[in-house]
């Protein structure tokens, strides 16, 4: 199942979508469980929304930091970089679980999210998903 996931790496470098829709089931769902609004289904999909991707990011790379078969699916991690169009860093990070029969992906869950660079900390994050800010155990002068 992994030299699905490789195939996919591959074909996403090479810019060549035809061989990555290929590799996406005709009626393959993906969700984002995180951003449950961005769920969508088809092969149709996922070649428009990689289209628009690869346009608007002309040096797009995808590096396959680690990937593990469990059963029919894949758990892979994933970094994505780049330039877009506007002259805007990308940066995308994070893990996504592929179902893959047949030789296709079949189903997605994706957990990728923009790299945060702003430099927030954890006591930041913290206090932003809590309400709460924890004290902090760095080294204080």
């Amino acid at each position: 199942m992994s030299a699905v996931v490789d195939s996919l790496v591959a074909a996403l470098n090479a810019h060549d979508l035809e061989a990555a829709a290929a590799l996406i089931h005709q009626d393959y769902h993906s969700e984002q469980p995180a951003h449950p609004g961005e769920a969508f289904v088809g092969r149709a999909q996922m070649h428009a929304n990689w289209q628009a991707m690869l346009s608007g990011i002309p040096d797009f790379h995808a590096e396959l930091v680690r990937s593990v078969d469990d059963d029919d699916t894949t758990w892979s991690e994933w970094s994505w970089t780049g330039t877009r169009a506007d002259g805007q860093d990308f940066q995308v990070r994070g893990v996504t679980l592929f179902e893959i029969k047949g030789g296709q992906i079949v189903a997605g869950r994706l957990y990728m999210e923009d790299v945060d660079k702003a430099g927030r900390n954890i006591e930041d994050a913290v206090e932003s998903l809590s309400g709460q800010r924890p004290e902090s155990w760095r080294k204080r002068d």
